[in-house]
């Protein structure tokens, strides 16, 4: 029975990263600043979960703990999208997409400072190999777009905000919190927290062109309601270092559409420095079992 159950998740953690790896296509596409593109994705998607929300909510009112870990979910969430979304602008889809990529990182370190976990000398070792990684596309991204440095720490924040609202999700999930509730609660948190930045530093929220509602509106229908909700899905049984590992589909993905849409082509020493992260997430996550973390909660 659990490894049909097992084989379920799995299954829609496929299509999520199917549909995740089209987010950085549609930034793309969406011809509007990164922080209203983030305002507008996370408004139309917490708008049309809203009922449901509404409703199981009032079937099954979260308690304190779950409802409180929500609301901080959804603000991280909120500021994953702020910074990679901003960081596509100035980087490439590739760079952008492989360093938000190292999110299983950011996971284990936390797991160690909050969870009284510490990490095995495997662990610190990945962790070394993928920071060397990330620094090898930076160097490698030098030369290249508006600002590339500042595209990649953005990303690099983007991953950290992310590894925050997966653990927090996985804990108000585990703790009894339904998934249609937690997405409802986080998704609105995110938009709310989003919804003033564009208006405090002078962008406007009108103006734009169809074209670009549209594309914002498929970001918000596939890689947010379809992509992020199947990965949460997944997240209430799996291991959430597990989970982000497999995530490191999305950056392939990615790079293959920036590739069709874009005719962009990552340079050699960001692939490298790609494979260098993948290898050290790989021996940072091989070093635990899957089902370790299991009863784990993020106090």
């Amino acid at each position: 029975m659990a490894e049909r159950t097992n084989r379920r998740e799995y299954i829609v953690l496929a299509i999520a990263i199917s549909a995740t790896s089209l987010a950085a296509i549609f930034v793309r596409l969406a011809d509007a600043p990164g922080i209203v593109v983030a305002a507008y994705r996370m408004t139309l998607a917490g708008l049309i979960l809203l009922p449901l929300t509404v409703r199981r909510l009032q079937l099954t009112p979260p308690n304190r703990r779950t409802l409180w870990l929500s609301i901080l979910a959804g603000i991280f969430l909120g500021a994953h999208f702020a910074t990679w979304i901003t960081s596509l602008s100035f980087t490439t889809v590739a760079s952008s997409t492989i360093l938000v990529a190292t999110t299983p990182i950011w996971i284990t370190l936390f797991k160690w400072l909050f969870l009284s976990s510490p990490p095995s000398m495997s662990i610190l070792l990945g962790m070394l190999i993928a920071t060397l990684g990330a620094a090898m596309i930076g160097f490698g991204d030098l030369n290249g777009g508006k600002s590339p440095l500042l595209g990649d720490a953005l990303a690099l924040a983007g991953a950290i905000f992310l590894a925050i609202y997966f653990l927090l999700g996985q804990a108000a999930q585990r703790q009894g919190l339904e998934l249609q509730s937690y997405v409802g609660i986080a998704y609105g948190i995110a938009a709310v927290s989003l919804i003033p930045i564009p208006g405090i530093i002078g962008l406007p929220y009108s103006g734009y062109t169809y074209e670009t509602l549209i594309w914002i509106s498929l970001l918000a229908l596939l890689p947010t309601l379809i992509g992020h909700t199947g990965i949460n899905f997944a997240m209430k049984r799996l291991d959430a270092t597990l989970v982000a590992t497999l995530i490191l589909l999305e950056p392939i993905g990615s790079t293959i559409f920036a590739y069709l849409f874009f005719r962009e082509i990552p340079p050699i020493i960001t692939l490298i420095g790609a494979l260098v992260i993948l290898l050290g997430i790989m021996i940072t996550t091989s070093a635990r079992s899957p089902d370790e973390s299991c009863n784990e909660t993020f106090v």
